[in-house]
């Protein structure tokens, strides 16, 4: 069940303007150039943001996520016809072979529910050719994320051409041992509506994320820092033999 900043389709659209700084991605197509990857499975496409940059770069991309409307924004942009575009999850994937396997920003820690971890990468591992590499990222949990996660550090209003203003912010809900949950609300001016959208993310240990990726025969090959967030995250190089 995919979040309604995802799911919803007046959310879906202005995703994008809301978070146009995607620098984020840079780590993950210099992993694809390290990779040699002419091949990729991008779980948790979203709008194709990722996909995207990978086609441009002449790579075979298969995208996939669990809510149409973001799947549908993505087939809407430029060049999207050179993706393949899945509505669904890493759970249930066609034969694929592909180089490299990943999940960007929060993906990985949005499939909160422990079998569903468990059964995508079990998946990621499926779709993949001998050698080739999974890569995900994950807010390391002594760092405390979710401390900053309140209104007056999150509020904006931002303009988006043929929407108008949209008013945003986040605020933290509840903390549950490693479970935290969050809310955006967002108010349209051109109408006055207001939509809400809860998340949960799941804040894993490292050695426990290791413990499940070789658990599925993988082996891991590094763990890395994130360059957007230096010292804040473990960005998870896994290979399958």
């Amino acid at each position: 069940m995919a979040d309604d900043c995802f799911g919803h389709p007046r959310l879906a659209a202005i995703y994008d303007p809301l978070d146009p700084d995607r620098s984020d991605l840079d780590s993950y197509l210099l992993m694809a150039e390290e990779f040699g990857a002419r091949r990729v499975l991008d779980i948790g496409c979203g709008t194709g943001v990722f996909a995207l940059l990978l086609a441009d770069r002449g790579i075979e991309v298969v995208g996939v996520d669990p809510a149409l409307p973001s799947i549908d924004v993505a087939r809407a942009k430029p060049g999207s016809e050179r993706v393949r575009w899945i509505c669904g999850d890493a759970t249930d994937l066609p034969q694929l072979q592909v180089d490299l396997a990943t999940m960007t920003a929060n993906v990985a820690q949005a499939i909160a529910d422990p079998q569903t971890w468990q059964q995508t990468l079990r998946g990621a591992y499926e779709a993949l050719r001998p050698g080739g590499h999974l890569a995900f990222e994950t807010r390391d949990p002594a760092r405390r994320a979710w401390e900053e996660w309140t209104r007056e550090n999150s509020h904006r209003v931002t303009e988006i051409p043929g929407v108008g203003s949209v008013e945003s912010w986040v605020q933290l809900i509840e903390v549950t041992r490693a479970l935290v949950t969050f809310r955006w609300t967002y108010v349209f001016a051109a109408d006055g509506q207001v939509l809400t959208s809860d998340s949960t993310l799941r804040f894993r240990e490292r050695d426990e994320i290791e413990t499940d990726l070789v658990a599925h025969g993988y082996v891991v090959e590094d763990v890395r820092d994130a360059p957007d967030r230096p010292g804040r995250e473990f960005v998870f190089l896994a290979r399958r033999p």
